[in-house]
């Protein structure tokens, strides 16, 4: 018996401010912005500029366009699915249009009416592969600063249908990006629309979910400019700044875990752990860390670390591993541990350790998405005052404090990584979470 697939909910419209009203009909004459062949919405995050974007393409494409095929494509996969298509779904739930997802395989894709929107991820430069041979009459590039400049290329070559447009939209990067220099600065030139959102734009925040929002990054962080302001402006200095600036502020002692509520309850107790392990190499170190949670994500704790720079033998780093792991399963619930993926001889190593010591833990691969997306992570986590070190931790705290973007790369948001700097504390601190990070995230917000 075929399975019976689940409709999703039907989409609440609410009133749309003027900005979203113009992304959606922006191609209609004989709005002048119709004879553009681009749209761009960029500005904060949660402005309402995704789903004014949905309903527009949809529009446009249904009734200007038969028979064709369109693109569809964000950041990954599932991103694509969870920021678009679900709400994508929704919407022509509640318009009544009937629609066929094929949701997985190498043709992944939404068919409604007699037009085909074939969905794609670009994180990767080897993305534009999939597009090549494809005639489509427009696209959409949902996060389109975090794609490849190469599958910008490639979805804009493929749209060679009359009348094709690409719509894109996108928080800021910095100032040199490509998305900025080569489309929005010439934006006459190149038959642009531009329309910047802010997060006012987005009728159904409240005033205190604004506030919230606001709350989530440093005042001044290269991640407020983007996030809450919009604006394109580079990342230089210090990355965790509010950190270094206030360490004493997330150092806490075993005291603290040990604090009790007016019921005699734990305030902070720890309800589970994860390990994130980064390999040292030639210049690097081996680094561990053991990160706990509390009920709720509320707090996440750095709990203890392992760093060795020195040169060991397989055996010894083992060995290492298994005191580590059974150091932190005496005190915490500790299932999982995340490790360097580019290392699978060692991953390897440690899982016959384990098994040979009777130690049960569950050695995965670390998620290593993108450093920056990690970076905003803990920057969130430290402006909502969420993170927390325990002081014997002193290779991270340093790691967390010195930490700087790469000064020669300023425009690039690369992480110094010069040999001398401790970044095998941050990669293991930053796998330890990677694999909840969207979860803590959301309580976050």
């Amino acid at each position: 018996m075929p399975k019976v697939q689940k409709k999703p909910a039907k989409f609440k419209f609410s009133p749309f401010s003027t900005q979203q009203q113009k992304l959606m009909h922006w191609w209609r004459p004989p709005l002048m912005s119709s004879q553009c062949d681009f749209v761009i919405a960029d500005g904060a995050i949660r402005s309402g500029k995704t789903i004014a974007c949905i309903i527009g393409y949809l529009t446009w494409s249904q009734e200007i366009h038969s028979g064709q095929s369109f693109i569809l494509a964000g950041k990954t996969m599932g991103a694509l699915k969870k920021n678009v298509i679900r709400p994508m779904l929704q919407i022509l739930e509640a318009w009544g249009w009937p629609y066929n997802y094929v949701r997985s395989g190498t043709d992944a894709r939404i068919e409604i009416g007699t037009n085909t929107y074939y969905l794609y991820g670009a994180n990767t430069e080897a993305a534009q592969d999939a597009l090549q041979g494809l005639t489509a009459a427009g696209a959409y590039l949902d996060e389109a600063a975090l794609f490849p400049k190469s599958f910008v290329d490639q979805a804009i070559g493929r749209c060679s249908v009359e009348g094709a447009k690409i719509w894109m939209n996108c928080n800021p990067a910095g100032p040199h990006h490509y998305i900025r220099e080569e489309y929005i600065l010439l934006a006459k030139e190149k038959k642009v629309y531009h329309l910047h959102f802010a997060m006012t734009d987005n009728l159904t925040l409240s005033p205190k979910v604004l506030e919230r929002y606001r709350r989530a990054w440093p005042h001044g962080s290269v991640f407020y400019k983007r996030f809450i302001l919009g604006q394109w402006v580079a990342a230089d200095g210090l990355i965790y700044q509010q950190f270094a600036d206030h360490t004493e502020d997330y150092i806490v002692s075993s005291s603290w875990l040990l604090e009790k509520d007016d019921h005699d309850r734990l305030k902070h107790e720890i309800v589970y752990a994860t390990i994130g392990v980064d390999f040292g190499g030639t210049k690097s170190a081996h680094s561990f860390t053991l990160t706990g949670f509390t009920k709720g994500f509320k707090q996440v704790v750095v709990l203890d670390e392992y760093y060795c720079k020195k040169r060991i033998n397989p055996k010894q780093l083992q060995d290492d591993f298994i005191d580590f792991v059974r150091r932190a399963q005496s005190k915490y619930k500790v299932y999982e541990a995340y490790c360097d993926s580019a290392e699978q001889t060692l991953i390897s190593g440690l899982e016959m350790a384990c098994i040979q010591e009777h130690v049960v833990i569950d050695i995965k691969n670390a998620i290593k998405g993108s450093i920056n997306d990690r970076i905003a992570f803990y920057n969130s986590l430290i402006a909502q005052h969420r993170w927390k070190v325990m002081k014997h931790c002193t290779h991270i705290i340093a790691a967390f404090e010195e930490a700087v973007y790469d000064e020669k790369k300023k425009n690039m948001d690369v992480r110094l990584d010069d040999g001398e700097m401790n970044v095998d504390s941050l990669d293991s601190t930053e796998y330890s979470t990677e694999s909840i990070q969207d979860d803590i995230m959301y309580i976050a917000a």
